[in-house]
């Protein structure tokens, strides 16, 4: 049995491993369960932090009359339903991810843009704490880390030119 990942909802932690997971995860948050929702979910798993124009790609493999907008309105109902989770380094499109229950940060190469997850900074959400919080109650921080990736490092270095 493959283990695709983790997802809390609420208290339990599901392990989610084939369809009928994905399905169970629909049904516990009050979203119908569709052909594309499904296909969607199992893109993100199967390709964590890929854009748009790569999950309508890999949607369309298996659903290949799914349009555009159908799988932006399926990305969308996901995310709000908090079972994918959005994120969006500065200069970059959105990206998605099936990591939604934790604090974790990512690590973006400047060169090739790829994005690696990073566990949380201290290892409690919120991670980190403000130096003034204004009278909120911060339960999340969001932290990007930038640099390059081993592979656009080999690239670059004088050796391989």
């Amino acid at each position: 049995m493959r283990i695709l990942d983790r997802f809390q909802f609420g208290l339990q932690w599901l392990v989610v491993t084939e369809t009928a997971q994905f399905e169970e995860l629909l049904r516990a948050s009050d979203l119908r369960v569709t052909r594309p929702r499904l296909a969607v979910l199992d893109a993100v798993y199967a390709h964590p932090h890929a854009d748009t124009a790569s999950i309508i790609g890999f949607v369309r493999e298996d659903e290949a009359g799914v349009s555009h907008q159908t799988v932006y309105n399926a990305l969308n109902a996901l995310t709000v339903a908090g079972l994918l989770r959005q994120i969006q380094p500065p200069g970059s499109v959105p990206r998605y991810e099936s990591r939604v229950a934790d604090n974790h940060h990512h690590l973006v190469c400047r060169v090739c843009g790829a994005i690696e997850d990073v566990e949380c900074a201290v290892g409690d959400a919120p991670c980190l704490a403000a130096s003034e919080d204004h009278g909120y109650a911060v339960d999340e921080a969001e932290v990007v880390y930038w640099g390059t990736c081993p592979e656009c490092a080999d690239s670059a270095s004088p050796t391989n030119s």
